[in-house]
């Protein structure tokens, strides 16, 4: 509930993973994408914290509901409050890079292949479950009465992350770099939702909270087992393109199979969790008549589909490489896999769970 509160909370576990993204130290890639996750996450923590100290020179809290109030009083904070936007966004700028909002995502690729995989998998889950929430709660509790300057930016973003992650993903030939664009790709749903929750006084803003934060939620754990598919295959080396993954299906069928289930969630195919979770953001954006948004986030959709069906043709119906290596599954490895893949049909067949769990995140983002 406090500005600074969740710039340090952010920040240690930022430093963790600079530390986790370099410590394969028998690979150069590892290093490389420390340093480069370092350098540019450096950059946007200055980002951040300078415009924390312009919200607050603006208007003398730290406090999420302190600064909602001030806000609320025109008189006290114009409208036009030049110190004000600036601040709102730097914060946008350093929250962006964050949670890998294009343009400020060229870090995520190179990161997201140059790290031990079960780093990377940590990273595009729960690091980025925490960066999600802070940026939405901050923006929907304490600026609501600034929306109508927030959330045009937000729709610009929204698109160009939607757009640019699924070009992108799709003419990649290493898996990671494939899942890091597709995580972009998540990343605009989630504004998506973010998007609708600004359009304060509609009765569907506060679906759109909902969405974004229980949708970030599912994607985390799909990244978190597709990852950890990943780590088995590349048996923790960098070994993770496309051919990597040929005739996988032939050997280990039924990892194959959890794996696709995991596929055909993110692409949001129905009765998957991945399903419940785009249509929930796609269906605020409609309430809140955000057509445009809506239709750039199903096209998008379309188009991240071919992704996950590349990698699925070549488990699937490509023949196996003799000369890989056996795939053999570790008891970490086994038990993420199985959890992630009972979460995603669980909640794909019951949605009604995910309300629960939505009204859950709703209250907390309050």
């Amino acid at each position: 509930n406090d500005l600074l509160a969740a710039f340090l909370g952010i920040e240690i576990l930022s430093l963790s993973l600079y530390v986790l993204a370099a410590s394969d130290r028998r690979r150069s890639a590892s290093q490389e994408a420390g340093l480069k996750y370092f350098i540019l996450g450096g950059f946007a923590s200055a980002f951040l914290l300078y415009g924390i100290a312009l919200v607050y020179g603006t208007t003398g809290q730290t406090n999420f509901g302190g600064i909602a109030t001030v806000l609320a009083d025109e008189v006290t904070v114009p409208r036009n409050d030049t110190m004000l936007l600036a601040g709102v966004a730097l914060l946008v700028v350093g929250f962006g890079f964050k949670t890998s909002l294009v343009p400020f995502h060229s870090w995520t690729p190179d990161v997201y292949q140059g790290a031990p995989t079960h780093v990377t998998g940590f990273m595009a889950s729960l690091g980025k479950v925490a960066a999600v929430v802070a940026f939405v709660r901050l923006f929907v509790v304490s600026f609501p009465a600034r929306a109508d300057d927030w959330r045009p930016v937000v729709f610009v973003l929204a698109i160009l992350t939607l757009v640019v992650g699924s070009v992108l993903a799709i003419v990649q030939t290493d898996v990671k770099r494939m899942l890091a664009y597709s995580s972009i790709s998540h990343a605009g749903f989630i504004l998506v939702g973010l998007e609708a929750a600004g359009h304060i006084g509609s009765p569907s803003a506060i679906d759109g909270v909902s969405s974004a934060l229980t949708y970030v939620v599912l994607y985390s754990v799909l990244a978190l087992g597709s990852f950890a598919a990943v780590s088995v295959i590349s048996l923790g080396t960098a070994a993770t393109s496309l051919d990597a993954f040929r005739g996988v299906a032939k050997r280990q069928p039924v990892f194959a199979l959890g794996f696709t289930v995991l596929l055909l969630a993110q692409a949001g195919v129905p009765l998957t969790s991945g399903f419940v979770a785009k249509f929930g953001v796609i269906r605020a954006a409609v309430s809140t008549e955000s057509y445009v948004l809506a239709v750039v986030a199903m096209v998008s959709a379309v188009i991240a589909a071919y992704l996950y069906l590349r990698i699925m043709v070549s488990m699937w119906l490509a023949e196996p490489d003799s000369s890989a290596a056996a795939t053999t599954l570790s008891l970490p490895a086994r038990v993420v896999l199985v959890v992630s893949v009972a979460v995603t049909l669980i909640v794909g067949v019951l949605p009604s769970f995910v309300l629960d769990v939505a009204d859950s995140l709703t209250a907390l983002a309050r």
